[in-house]
């Protein structure tokens, strides 16, 4: 058949399996979106803010773990995507973002809404396409969704002239079911002897430990990770990004590392003789000062990017590969009766761990008649029985979501974790809504970072996306406040969120029921009336503890041994030490 340039791609996006299009239009693309009103197979979302097309798009492939697919127009729409965009590369995300230009003839000339995409967009994506040849367009295509989605993921622009989508210009099409890219083979199967290597060391070891991130989720090898791990009966940490790929009310899960993970994973890290890094980075909120990392281990790194491979962190034994195949082969390596543990060894390095749990690193302290926001999110965890879909933006809320919601299965928990973005969470959730309509899917959020694209809250109520706000409304930026509390002698610059508006209105005002709870007594029904109100987006203003703080916390400099811990952990430790315990 012979089509038109927006029609290849609408026909593309057909063939290629996608449902849903979060995009804002402009004059660059104009002809596409007239090709998208001639067909109802491809919904396209109207965002009300470029971000919040890439946001929602993220939202969609981090719970799906297929590609979010954004249109926006050249110029300030290219410009406004560019948050979303690298919030997705820092993450990994798969995520095509089709860019609209201007016409080839009047790109370099400063032309109205003209703007170098590719340029701009470099620096933060995997890759990214110049479509200057129509003949070209749906190999292009092809060949972004490939890239985007193999390998290490990550976004891919593909920007397209005006000129290139013009209703009068038709080419024949046939869907390119096959792409070949010379230069572009990413290494899939890990090297069998360094597989044995691994195996080796680990089954040595007395005091092990396995760390895993967001790649374990991407390759989609959760089972794999936790057949490894129950075979083995090691700890296991999981990164921000990796919560969910081993369940999070598992004995054997020891809890979140790193700058605001627990006492007893941070403890183990600095202390283990043998780590393996499961798809995991080793970024700096996990290692602190990389020279106080682990100073004891051996480390074992699997990653499909050979380009993290000893990047921070040096690996002893590097394994460049797919999560789930190299797991799948190491599973093999351990499929006898009888290991060759050293039992009474890693049976001594559990007694030590279960201390340090003892100690209890999330209790928090309770004050009258104030909301501790740590409790917001326990209800929150007791409504959905802990199987929402929980969106964050980033702050203090994010910390405490991942700290007090444990996840027990992948692609539940989505957040920005390298970018760290706020108002990442609300059109996150849209897109997570809409790919699982019969799913809870809640947004813990707080009062500086839902302004910043509290606008689709619009979005909801125009294509009825139900999701649920939950708002840890402390009047402060509160992760920033603590810092300033900690660091800069409760200097508390800029950081107070004056002249909030009336949460509650403003969530009717835009069709939605607003619901403020601000007496600890009134938590635990408000939660359960939200969740009562399926088909309704509701928006629920918890006024917290404005004081509260996130611990435990690694401060800068610091080794993972030397963690700030709350006021009330100080008190079980100095119990501990009166009683001749060791801490």
């Amino acid at each position: 058949m012979e089509l038109s340039g927006s029609e290849i791609i609408i026909q593309f996006l057909k063939d290629e399996g996608v449902k849903h299009l979060f995009g804002y239009p402009g004059g660059a693309v104009l002809h596409i979106y007239d090709a998208l009103h001639q067909q109802n197979d491809v919904e396209h979302i109207l965002v009300r803010h470029e971000q919040g097309a890439t946001h929602a798009a993220d939202g969609y492939a981090r719970a799906t773990g297929k590609p979010g697919v954004c249109l926006v127009t050249s110029g300030p729409g290219a410009t406004n995507a560019i948050t979303g965009i690298a919030t997705a590369y820092l993450d990994s995300i798969p995520l095509i973002v089709l860019t609209g230009q201007v016409p080839c003839h009047a790109i370099g000339t400063d032309a109205f809404q003209e703007v170098d995409a590719v340029g701009i967009t470099r620096a933060c994506v995997k890759h990214n396409f110049l479509v200057k040849d129509i003949n070209k367009l749906a190999e292009t295509l092809k060949k972004a969704f490939y890239v985007a989605t193999s390998g290490r993921p990550g976004p891919v622009v593909v920007d397209i002239p005006k000129d290139i989508t013009a209703p009068h210009i038709r080419i024949p099409y046939e869907y390119p079911s096959q792409v070949e890219m010379r230069s572009y083979n990413p290494n899939v199967k890990g090297h069998r002897r360094q597989i044995k290597r691994a195996v080796d060391l680990l089954l040595r070891a007395k005091r092990p430990m396995i760390y895993a991130g967001g790649g374990v989720i991407t390759s989609e090898a959760s089972a794999e990770l936790r057949q490894f791990v129950r075979k083995l009966g090691y700890p296991i940490t999981q990164t921000l990004m990796g919560l969910g790929a081993f369940p999070g009310t598992d004995p054997l899960f020891i809890g979140m590392l790193g700058m605001h993970g627990t006492y007893e994973s941070n403890m183990a890290m600095h202390d283990c003789d043998v780590l393996i890094a499961i798809g995991a980075r080793f970024d700096d909120r996990i290692t602190g000062v990389t020279g106080k990392f682990c100073p004891y281990a051996q480390v074992i790194h699997i990653d499909i990017d050979p380009a993290s491979i000893s990047k921070t962190v040096n690996a002893n034994i590097p394994i460049v590969g797919d999560v789930k195949t190299v797991l799948n082969e190491m599973n093999k390596l351990l499929d006898k009766p009888d290991l060759p543990i050293d039992s009474v060894a890693v049976e001594s390095w559990w007694k030590k761990i279960k201390s340090w749990q003892s100690q209890k690193s999330f209790d928090y302290e309770k004050k009258d008649g104030l909301i501790q926001p740590q409790a917001a999110v326990e209800e929150l965890y007791k409504i959905t029985n802990g199987e929402a879909y929980i969106t964050s933006d980033v702050g203090q809320h994010q910390m405490y979501a991942a700290q007090f919601y444990p996840f027990d299965e992948p692609r539940r928990w989505i957040n920005s974790g390298g970018l760290g973005t706020m108002g990442f969470g609300l059109p996150a959730a849209m897109g997570v809504k809409l790919a699982f309509p019969d799913e809870e899917v809640a947004c813990i959020t707080g009062e500086g970072s839902i302004q910043m694209c509290i606008q689709e809250l619009s979005t909801c109520l125009q294509y009825d996306i139900p999701v649920k706000i939950v708002n840890l409304n402390n009047r402060f930026l509160g992760m920033v406040r603590q810092w300033q509390e900690f660091f800069y002698e409760k200097r508390y610059s800029h950081v107070n969120m004056d002249s909030l508006p009336d949460f509650v209105k403003l969530a009717e005002a835009y069709g939605h029921v607003g619901i403020r709870v601000d007496d600890p007594s009134d938590l635990h029904d408000a939660m359960k009336e939200a969740f009562k109100l399926k088909d309704r987006t509701v928006f629920l203003d918890i006024i917290t503890d404005r004081e509260a703080n996130v611990y435990p916390m690694i401060s800068s400099g610091k080794a993972h041994n030397e963690m700030d811990i709350s006021p009330l952990q100080q008190k079980i430790q100095a119990a501990m030490l009166a009683r001749g315990e060791s801490i």
